[in-house]
């Protein structure tokens, strides 16, 4: 796609204004990414990190009474990404907090479970995503992270080979065949 031509990488950071109008969540967390990953993949891009949220699998989540089902919007994004055949990443941060990053140990878990506390600073996300765009161990895997006591990250291709791939998409069904 040309909005995208000569570009090797896309990080994408979007995220819905508000939970109605043109800004919300059903049209930048979710047809907003559809676009750049549609555009990504006639674009032959090398990696799409998403930066999403942690969250995202739980329907129930206070967050999508309040901001109009954004994060099930945010869970329809990520998965047009992982169907649009782009090498990706899918980050999921747990709250964001403005302290400064490196001063505490970034840990990744998946199967998005109910983290209530977990809390991550917006650097030490934004070191995440840069780092996963060197990292094969970081491809095609979708991932939760927050930060705990601890030393900061010093070995990134061992944080990140610590992650499953995420399941490949299940085939299509065959036509079925009309014999008569």
């Amino acid at each position: 796609d040309m909005a995208m031509l000569d570009m090797d990488y896309v990080i994408s950071a979007v995220g819905a204004g508000g939970a109605s109008g043109n800004n919300r969540p059903e049209k930048v967390d979710y047809e907003g990414v559809m676009n750049m990953a549609t555009a990504a993949a006639g674009a032959d891009i090398k990696q799409f990190v998403l930066l999403s949220s942690m969250g995202v699998t739980h329907d129930d989540h206070p967050l999508n009474r309040m901001f109009g089902n954004v994060l099930r919007w945010k869970a329809k994004g990520e998965q047009a990404l992982r169907d649009s055949g782009v090498p990706y990443t899918i980050v999921r941060p747990g709250g964001l907090i403005n302290t400064p990053g490196g001063e505490a140990r970034v840990v990744a878990v998946q199967g998005d479970p109910i983290m209530d506390a977990a809390r991550i600073p917006r650097e030490d996300v934004a070191k995440v995503c840069v780092k996963a765009l060197s990292e094969p161990g970081a491809r095609n895997r979708t991932f939760e992270i927050f930060t705990e006591d601890g030393a900061a990250v010093s070995d990134w291709t061992a944080f990140f080979a610590e992650l499953q791939p995420d399941a490949p998409a299940a085939p299509a069904a065959p036509a079925a065949l009309n014999v008569d």
